[in-house]
């Protein structure tokens, strides 16, 4: 097939291209002046003041290793709530689809989808809230326990869509070789559905990640709270540098998350090399493995024309 060919859409005229270089140009314009605005418009608050000495030669006989300590503390709370919660809620969240899917008998997937409901329509918070006053958990439990009954419910449907786009060819030949239900899915359909559904579920940890700071309604010392209690210890003059300074934190930890993804997203779609080749290095011929074992057992071209 030609370039041409090949190509979706016609290729942009000079009228076209004209009117796509204003565009940018005009766009350009506008976002710098935004830009400017704001920029301007903190100089007039007077952000651009001495109030960022709070990072490196805080007040109140403090120093900037005290501020930079606390402030890693937070970021080492929020990683270690995400980590403890993140793979509890994937097994939750894969063993329901896997249940729903699975099951031969209603009550059970009846009872699990309605599980999955009442996890997904309550908030996260009201959640910590029920861990903390309740059961009495730690703070860290409490979070814990909020971001893993509601992440896993999400992921159990995110999976249960993945599970339901596959084509129902591959539970018939699961079942054709003797497989049960439950196998079936287990085997065949999961692996399946994790790959289509990948993109989503990394958002969803995403999303996970970020709900750790609402761990600071609970006292658990998130990032979040970290700087609230600097702030409060210092003063609201130095509250913007102070959340600058943890959102820009956040944007860092959510950007390596999403490149990971991007790179374990590549990793599992790349197709096998073994699979292009038949066992004397030549290419598959049209049809696949079952037209190759055809043509060597009758000697026959894969159209019924006789090989040569």
């Amino acid at each position: 097939m030609s370039a041409e060919a090949s190509v979706l859409y016609d290729a942009p005229g000079p009228r076209a291209k004209r009117l796509d270089a204003i565009l940018n140009v005009v766009f350009t314009a506008v976002f710098i002046a935004i830009a400017a605005w704001i920029i301007y418009a903190w100089y007039e608050r007077g952000i651009f003041d001495d109030r960022w000495e709070v990072l490196w030669d805080p007040p109140k006989n403090q120093t900037a290793g005290d501020v930079w300590m606390s402030l890693a503390r937070g970021v080492g709370n929020t990683l270690k709530a995400a980590a403890i919660a993140a793979p509890i809620a994937l097994a939750i969240g894969a063993t329901v689809a896997i249940v729903r899917r699975g099951a031969r008998r209603r009550l059970v997937t009846g009872s699990s989808a309605v599980v999955t409901e009442l996890a997904r329509g309550l908030p996260v918070l009201m959640l910590m809230f029920l861990a903390k006053l309740f059961f009495g958990w730690s703070p860290l439990w409490s979070v814990v326990f909020g971001l893993v009954v509601y992440n896993a419910a999400v992921v159990a449907e995110i999976l249960r869509a993945g599970l339901a786009a596959l084509p129902k060819g591959q539970r018939e030949a699961g079942l054709s070789i003797g497989l049960s239900m439950m196998r079936t899915t287990l085997l065949i359909e999961l692996p399946q559905a994790v790959r289509i559904m990948l993109p989503a579920l990394i958002s969803q940890m995403v999303v996970l990640l970020k709900d750790t700071a609402l761990g600071y309604i609970v006292a658990y010392d998130e990032l979040l709270r970290v700087v609230k209690l600097n702030r409060d210890f210092f003063g609201d003059r130095y509250l913007i540098p102070l959340f600058l300074v943890g959102a820009l934190t956040y944007i860092l930890i959510n950007v390596a998350v999403s490149r990971l993804a991007v790179w374990l997203e590549g990793r599992m779609r790349r197709s096998p090399g073994a699979a292009k080749k038949n066992d004397g290095g030549d290419p598959m011929p049209e049809g696949g493995a079952e037209a190759a074992r055809y043509t060597a057992n009758t000697g026959r071209g894969t159209g019924g024309v006789p090989g040569p």
